[in-house]
């Protein structure tokens, strides 16, 4: 079967989803019909191939190398520039952009651009997100000269920022010359849509305006060829996993982030409908599977799972972990209580099973339904997971005026979800506390688990928000973390976006506190409604409020989702500095004790 990528709507996946055909399907671009000669420019070129894979908003920060490129990209009708405060938050936004929509897309200057960004293209080497990071480049004449050029380090050698980014993307095109342009473009595309991770394309800046015969016409349609298993070693792997988790008495299944490159996630939902096993999800996982099914657990994060939930995974006898990332911070230090002979783990190619066997060229999306098929239903833990449950609890109930604590702003938080809002989850105290929510059907959720930079979540807001417009995004950001990307809210305001930010003020960096504290862990306090304020200036929708206890949070609440839907709203909420979660107090201990080992004796 063939699935054709020629409009918007034919590309555009689902929420979520990484924007690549499904397994055995071809993906191909259509011709069309022929562009006048002066529109028949690289850099119209480039404009069509993003709108043509599901781009319409590219996030940029203009600089002299990168300026005729960006007149061109904004001439494409359907491709609208987002233009960001810095080039951080640039990338941050096209990783945002990248998990709603399925590829994102940022355009920054030479080196001095290059390597501002650099940090956010990493975050999204990290997390697997395909994401095209381009880049103006020098004047072609300049290339093998002594010459040096403003943006660099003062060498002739203009090869630093290209060095740079070969160890954060999966490839990188260096477009210096219009004869192989049309290629170049055509395989960094196609390469981050196929391995999920980010691209870099350096396109000189006296060539994008240039008009060149491959660019006459429509692009030539390319291919990504398709993924498929290898047919034995995928009947010899679910063969194997089938023989070893009939066998269990209280099997279980755990879903990890990679359930999303591999596209696997409605494939593990049915693994679990039919075998009747219990499901639970990694922290980064949390919001990639349906948690109002019947035999979710919850999170599975060691001794910082959700209640029960450990106890459940732990003690089973067999578990299929699909698409599980196992670092320090997931495995809450290196604590959890799982064993290798145990478990059958299943990434997006390939299928370990115990102390045992190893299947390559086997796809987790391919493998997960052929399982279904063969396993007998089983639903023991999920028995022995009902006799222990005992419900939540409820937040103490404050008392009038009382300075409000943290768990009651998520108990209001928690009422303002639906299917029409996502939530956003700043690294800190906010990681622990989200993955508390319990999460309707269709809300999204994204946080920045595996790089955990701090700020990420400014940007990764513009960049949903701009992706999903019919969604509310609600972001939760610590104080500390604001400070490094703020300005940024300026551009959520001049696109009329309409998120809620509760900026959660305890006066300093509290998840380095729990890990190891220290005066460096106080920041300077600002007055943070009176910054977006000011960075309003009284252009565009913008609402804030400071709250201090209970009674202020529900009128703030009431007002945000009634008076001022249409407005970006900002909430800050002031909570005492030692208030956080258990977890955080739990999870810092561990990490802690991680990261204090002593050396191995030589």
């Amino acid at each position: 079967m063939d699935t054709t990528i020629g409009s918007l709507d034919a590309c555009k996946p689902p929420n979520g989803d990484i924007s690549c055909p499904p397994n055995g399907a071809v993906s191909t671009i259509k011709p069309s019909t022929a562009i006048a000669s002066p529109e028949a420019t690289l850099g119209r070129h480039l404009a069509r191939r993003l709108v043509q894979v599901g781009v319409t908003d590219v996030f940029s920060v203009p600089g002299d190398f990168n300026l005729t490129l960006l007149d061109h990209l904004i001439a494409e009708p359907q491709l609208k520039n987002i233009g960001c405060c810095n080039e951080l938050n640039a990338g941050y936004a096209a990783d945002g952009y990248a998990r709603c929509r399925g590829v994102g897309a940022c355009v920054v200057t030479f080196t001095v651009g290059g390597l501002s960004v650099i940090n956010a293209i990493a975050g999204a080497y990290s997390e697997n997100l395909p994401l095209i990071c381009i880049v103006g480049g020098p004047n072609t004449n300049d290339f093998g000269t002594n010459r040096i050029l403003h943006h660099t380090i003062g060498l002739s050698d203009f090869s630093q920022e290209l060095r740079c980014f070969q160890t954060v993307t999966c490839y990188q095109a260096v477009v210096n010359n219009l004869e192989d342009a049309h290629e170049m473009i055509d395989t960094a595309i196609s390469t981050c849509l196929k391995e999920s991770k980010p691209v870099y394309i350096s396109i000189s800046c006296n060539l994008a305006g240039i008009p060149h015969p491959t660019f006459i016409r429509e692009p030539v349609p390319f291919s990504l060829s398709p993924r498929l298993s290898n047919k034995l070693g995928l009947e010899a792997a679910v063969e194997a996993a089938a023989e070893f988790l009939n066998k269990a008495v209280k099997p279980v299944m755990v879903g990890g982030p990679k359930l999303r490159v591999s596209k696997a996630c409605e494939a593990f939902v049915e693994l679990a409908d039919s075998s009747g096993f219990p499901y639970a999800v990694m922290p980064s996982a949390k919001g990639l599977v349906p948690e109002d099914h019947p035999h979710f657990l919850g999170t599975f994060w060691g001794a910082v799972s959700t209640a029960f939930c450990a106890e459940i995974v732990e003690s089973a006898d067999a578990y299929l972990f699909a698409g599980p990332i196992f670092n320090d911070y997931s495995s809450v230090g290196y604590s959890l209580l799982l064993k290798k002979e145990k478990a059958v783990i299943v990434q997006p190619d390939r299928v370990v099973i115990s102390n045992g066997p190893s299947f390559g060229c086997v796809l987790m999306k391919d493998f997960l339904s052929e399982l279904a098929k063969r396993l007998k239903h089983n639903n023991t833990a999920f028995e022995n997971y009902s006799r222990i449950f005992v419900p939540d609890g409820h937040p103490v109930k404050a008392e009038p005026r009382e300075p409000l604590r943290v768990n009651v702003l998520f108990k209001h938080i928690q009422q303002m979800l639906s299917s029409d809002t996502a939530v956003i989850a700043e690294t800190g105290d906010s990681w622990f506390n989200c993955q508390k929510l319990k999460l309707p059907r269709g809300c999204g959720y994204e946080f920045q688990m595996q790089y955990g930079s701090i700020g990420w979540s400014v940007g990764a807001t513009l960049g949903y928000a701009q992706a999903v417009p019919e969604k509310r995004v609600i972001s939760c950001i610590g104080d500390g973390s604001f400070q490094v990307t703020a300005q940024d809210v300026s551009t959520m305001l001049r696109n009329g976006q309409k998120s809620i930010i509760f900026l959660i003020n305890n006066g300093g960096y509290t998840i380095e506190v729990e890990i190891h504290d220290g005066p460096y862990n106080v920041i300077k306090n600002w007055n943070y409604t009176a910054l977006v304020d000011a960075i309003h200036n009284g252009e565009g929708n913008c609402w804030t409020a400071k709250v201090t206890c209970e009674e202020e949070l529900i009128e703030a609440i009431e007002t945000a989702t009634g008076d001022k839907k249409d407005c970006l709203c900002f909430i800050e909420v002031i909570v005492h500095k030692d208030d956080t979660s258990k977890e955080l107090l739990e999870w810092g201990s561990r990490v802690c004790a991680a990261n204090s080992r002593p050396p191995n004796p030589q």
